[in-house]
């Protein structure tokens, strides 16, 4: 049993790394960094900006990767994430930790593009994307709990950033050693489609994507901010943990809602879902809402991804664009301009809830659009 989920195990570790230490802790670290006057908000919300620009353009950059290459980025994704960790440990300028973010947002691209093309195309493993998508959530918890013990041995956020490159190089070693070959193909076959009729469209699929991207973007870059001094004696780093924990089971629970309802309902009820979860914190900072906000838009971003990205295979042979590159650009420009608008919109009132509200009404558009076109009458 074991030797049969070497290889899922190992690109999840990769996504650990790649995407909840080198993309998502920044979302725990943003606020320490501020107290220690590494950052701005107008200058971390461009270094959150600035890693979604990277993750955009690399993800572009490599929609035409072969599996032949796969092993090859994972192993690029890995040894880049590391060094940008350690990176963020030495530097104090605003506009280098820009640049870095940026290129952290590079390598995120690499290992998802790799991971994928090594664990699904080249190694055939379809039936495991859940499992290798839960790796972001499983990365997302890890490094949150590294930051909040640091954090309370009273550490400042360049120490941090050492550590986790640390907790990162421990996770990485073995899975380097799996990502060095090729996963031996599977003989087993993918679940069977669902039932319900996916009538979405290509291009509704896309505006849905991006409206998505746009919708869960604020939650993630700001949760622990916007809760800072609201808590008590919580720790808004151990909210944001609850963000990854949520996010590990989720992927399971929505492959298989998408398996049973079909992708429109599927997608419809994970965007509803998600609105939910990031309005809350609007409403209240008590400590249920907060933990209800984390763990509802924890439990649905990936499973987001993990809806839409089988649909997106389906459409791809009926269109003349590249579907999945053209999916990833629309879902990066909702993250890039997500953190832009929630800066200028705390300028006003220095309050995130216009932000919040602006994206819940984009994850209830997206919802919408999930309604199936009607067949023609025949």
């Amino acid at each position: 049993m074991l030797r049969t989920l070497a290889a899922p195990l190992a690109a999840a570790l990769l996504l650990a790394i790649g995407m909840g230490f080198g993309r998502f802790a920044f979302t725990g670290l943003y606020p320490l960094m501020l107290d220690d006057g590494l950052l701005s908000l107008h200058s971390g919300s461009l270094a959150a900006s600035a890693n979604y620009a990277g993750y955009l353009i690399g993800a572009l950059l490599l929609a035409r990767s072969t599996d032949d290459q796969a092993s090859r980025l994972c192993q690029w994704a890995l040894a880049g994430t590391l060094l940008s960790l350690a990176a963020m440990a030495c530097i104090s300028q605003a506009w280098l930790i820009v640049l870095t973010r940026f290129a952290a947002g590079l390598f995120s691209a690499m290992a998802l593009v790799g991971a994928s093309l090594w664990l699904l195309h080249a190694g055939g493993q379809a039936r495991r994307a859940p499992l290798l998508f839960a790796g972001v959530g499983l990365g997302i918890l890890l490094s949150a709990q590294l930051i909040a013990a640091g954090h309370a041995a009273g550490l400042h956020s360049q120490a941090l950033w050492l550590i986790l490159a640390l907790g990162a190089l421990m996770l990485g070693v073995p899975a380097w050693l799996q990502l060095r070959r090729q996963p031996a193909p599977s003989a087993a076959h993918d679940a069977p489609a669902a039932n319900a009729p996916d009538r979405l469209g290509a291009r509704r699929l896309v505006l849905i994507y991006g409206l998505a991207g746009f919708g869960y973007i604020v939650t993630a870059t700001y949760l622990p901010l916007l809760l800072q001094g609201s808590l008590g004696a919580i720790d808004p780093l151990q909210i944001w943990a609850a963000f990854g924990l949520g996010a590990i089971p989720s992927c399971f629970l929505w492959h298989a809602l998408q398996q049973r309802l079909g992708t429109p309902r599927s997608l419809a009820l994970n965007l509803l879902t998600q609105a939910l979860g990031v309005v809350l914190p609007v409403f209240s900072h008590a400590p249920w809402a907060c933990l209800g906000s984390a763990v509802l838009v924890g439990a649905t971003f990936m499973g987001t991804v993990t809806i839409a990205m089988p649909a997106a295979r389906t459409y791809a042979s009926r269109v003349r664009f590249n579907l999945l590159a053209t999916m990833t650009a629309a879902y990066g420009l909702g993250q890039i301009i997500g953190p832009l608008l929630a800066t200028v919109l705390f300028s006003y009132n220095h309050s995130f809830n216009p932000a919040l509200l602006v994206a819940t009404a984009a994850l209830v558009a997206g919802a919408a659009l999930c309604r199936p076109r009607r067949e023609p009458a025949t």
